[in-house]
């Protein structure tokens, strides 16, 4: 049963990884979805897994472009109703070693980008009287990561988003909502391991091990499983869901 036939949805980092995994989803249950990302042959590529998959650049950090693309995604495949704030980077550095510029990097990217992206969206969704909104934050949103308190910030800054605009909106057909993944096999796991491994002298086995047991049950976690929480938060029977922060991290953190 494609339940999700007629809606249209909007996956920004939709080329890869996570985002790629929730388009996916999104598009098997009969949504039309626009995934956006800021390399057009990697969103063109990535379309090629389903016809209701749709390339659209966006840099999510610009303000004007993220206006721009959304209007031309909704000319092509009317109201958007269902958005996944997906679009991110990772970067961890000591306090004394975070420039200004990566601090905003970081931030222009991870938290102004949702911001941007919802601020334009939700309009639709109000029209509608109907709306889904996942934001892709992290366990780094619920705690500070050692080392990455740029990164850690910018994901409890999505947190709190999501928070406010779920009472902004209570009681209407909209819900806002937070999914927390811990470490994802993806390819920002796979650069993080290759730097992690530079540091202790080239053992590339030692640094995935690293990453991988900081995840309670001691595994990479799957694109598909953070997918299957987004297809839950925007499915049928989820409408009391709201404001919510959903952990996969294979236990408590």
């Amino acid at each position: 049963m494609n339940e999700l036939t007629g809606k249209h949805a909007l996956v920004t980092g939709g080329g890869t990884g996570i985002g790629l995994a929730i388009a996916t989803s999104l598009a098997g249950a009969g949504a039309d979805v626009t995934i956006t990302g800021r390399r057009i042959e990697v969103l063109e590529d990535a379309a090629k897994a389903h016809p209701n998959l749709h390339p659209g650049v966006m840099d999510v950090s610009d303000e004007a472009d993220v206006k721009s693309a959304v209007a031309k995604a909704r000319e092509a495949r009317g109201p958007i109703t269902i958005c996944v704030a997906n679009a991110g980077i990772a970067e961890g550095r000591k306090l004394t070693k975070t420039s200004t510029e990566m601090w905003r990097k970081v931030m222009s990217v991870n938290l102004d980008g949702v911001f941007y992206t919802l601020r334009e969206v939700v309009p639709d969704m109000e029209r509608e009287d109907w709306g889904r909104v996942v934001a892709i934050s992290s366990i780094a949103g619920l705690k500070g990561l050692k080392g990455a308190g740029a990164y850690s910030a910018s994901k409890h800054g999505v947190i709190g988003l999501i928070r406010s605009f779920s009472e902004d909106f209570m009681g209407s057909g909209l819900t806002f909502n937070a999914i927390c993944p811990a470490y994802v096999d993806t390819a920002i796991v796979t650069r993080n391991v290759d730097a992690i491994s530079e540091k202790i002298g080239g053992d590339r086995e030692a640094a995935l091990a690293m990453m991988r047991d900081l995840n309670r049950h001691k595994r990479l976690i799957q694109p598909e499983e953070v997918a299957a929480a987004a297809m839950w938060l925007v499915g049928a029977g989820s409408e009391s869901v709201n404001g919510q922060t959903i952990e996969i991290a294979g236990g408590q953190m």
